[in-house]
């Protein structure tokens, strides 16, 4: 490596983007286009970054793998920050495989934290922590060890394992210290705050008020029934219904739930499952056997009795009977839970994460623009979204991945 070369690293490594950038403007050789890709990723014009390190990458010669593999792990970081998810994760896994096999154990462990934290944004925590466990943080140098207590984090959160998590945080936080790299303090404090803003709200008894990630975690423990219209399921400990796929009996759940302890009127319930406004007895025939449908999926964890009314809600062996939802009631919740981490998000990558045909994406999109709550730039395939973190609507419960008790 020649000395521009070399002097323009160091001046990347001190922070100085432009002073690094000055030293390699002109050069076309590989170190100079990776060096070159690296500052224009850190000054956030990611398509030229990519373009820049692809080029780096091919020109290296068959005897620099390790060089290439760096940049393809670069790459792999690019997309993960401008929320890419079609980018092929198998390029990453054979790039750390040659950083392993090549003594370069640094840049093969933050291959394997991209891996994690790629996993863990669709929602897949079971391979995440399967992969994590097979990096060893305490030899890793201190930008590294945060960026590894970030994901372990990550996975606690979406666990809902609240003391874990902030163990991890703190960890991070000393870390990043180390090193003092503003964005990197800058993200432990965010995940901090996910810990400190309500996530959730507890309906019950005609009243609500906002919980914290803890408190959903002790309700979930307790021997309460919990209606989840977060993840649209009916808890108790150590046992969930899922509803996610019949909305007629979530709906009813939810309705019921609400007036616990008292009954709801047929119509209200027609209403709120099948959007009529007049019932008939079309209507009340529907009703009477959803109602039946709802009592036999929640088989042991409560019963629905019919009242003078209409119906109720009568737990089994619970003693309370309460409603969780979001922090704010919003149709295309999970869409904003996403936008919310305030990155540029692509339709196609949104519907990767959700697991939604990108037309139901994009029609959902296209209603929440009309209402100013998110906003796009850019044309055809470079079209990104995003929306400012909304105040009080952090998305852990609406992110995908399983809950503790699923």
């Amino acid at each position: 490596m020649d000395s521009l070369i070399t002097a323009a690293a160091r001046a990347l490594a001190a922070g100085d983007r432009l002073g690094a950038l000055k030293r390699v403007a002109l050069r076309d050789d590989a170190p100079a286009l990776a060096l070159r890709g690296i500052v224009m990723a850190q000054l956030g014009d990611f398509a030229r970054a990519k373009a820049l390190l692809k080029s780096a990458a091919r020109a290296f010669g068959p005897r620099e793998a390790v060089a290439r593999a760096r940049c393809i792990v670069a790459q792999a970081e690019i997309a993960l920050v401008s929320r890419d998810l079609s980018w092929p994760a198998k390029s990453l896994e054979v790039a750390r495989a040659t950083l392993e096999a090549h003594g370069d154990g640094v840049n093969a462990a933050h291959a394997r934290n991209l891996e994690v934290r790629r996993l863990l944004l669709l929602g897949r925590l079971d391979e995440a922590e399967r992969t994590l466990t097979e990096l060893d943080p305490t030899s890793l140098p201190p930008a590294t060890r945060a960026a590894h207590a970030l994901v372990v984090a990550g996975i606690a959160i979406r666990r809902l394992d609240t003391k874990a998590a902030r163990t991890a945080l703190l960890r991070a936080g000393q870390a990043a210290h180390q090193v003092d790299i503003p964005a990197l303090t800058a993200e432990v404090e965010s995940a901090f705050l996910v810990l400190n803003t309500p996530a959730a709200r507890l309906i019950a008894h005609g009243e609500e008020r906002p919980l914290l990630l803890e408190d959903v975690e002790g309700l979930l423990a307790s021997e309460t029934l919990v209606v989840d219209a977060c993840r649209f399921a009916v808890r108790e400990r150590g046992t969930t219904v899922s509803l996610a796929t019949r909305p007629v009996l979530f709906a009813l759940a939810r309705a019921l739930a609400e007036a616990w302890p008292g009954d709801v009127g047929r119509s209200t319930l027609i209403a709120r499952a099948f959007g009529g406004k007049h019932a008939d007895e079309s209507h009340r025939a529907r009703l009477r056997v959803e109602v039946g449908r709802l009592r036999a999926a929640l088989g042991t964890l409560a019963d629905v009795s019919a009242t003078k009314r209409g119906f109720a809600i009568e737990p089994r062996r619970a003693c309370e009977v309460v409603m969780l939802a979001p922090p704010v009631d919003e149709q295309h919740a999970g869409v904003l839970a996403f936008l919310a981490d305030g990155e540029a998000w692509s339709s196609s990558a949104l519907a990767i994460a959700l697991g939604a045909s990108p037309r139901t994406v994009q029609r959902a999109l296209d209603q929440l623009s009309t209402t100013g709550k998110v906003q796009s730039f850019g044309r055809g395939r470079a079209r990104r979204w995003m929306t400012p973190p909304v105040p009080g609507f952090p998305t852990i419960l609406l992110l995908p991945g399983p809950l503790p008790s699923d």
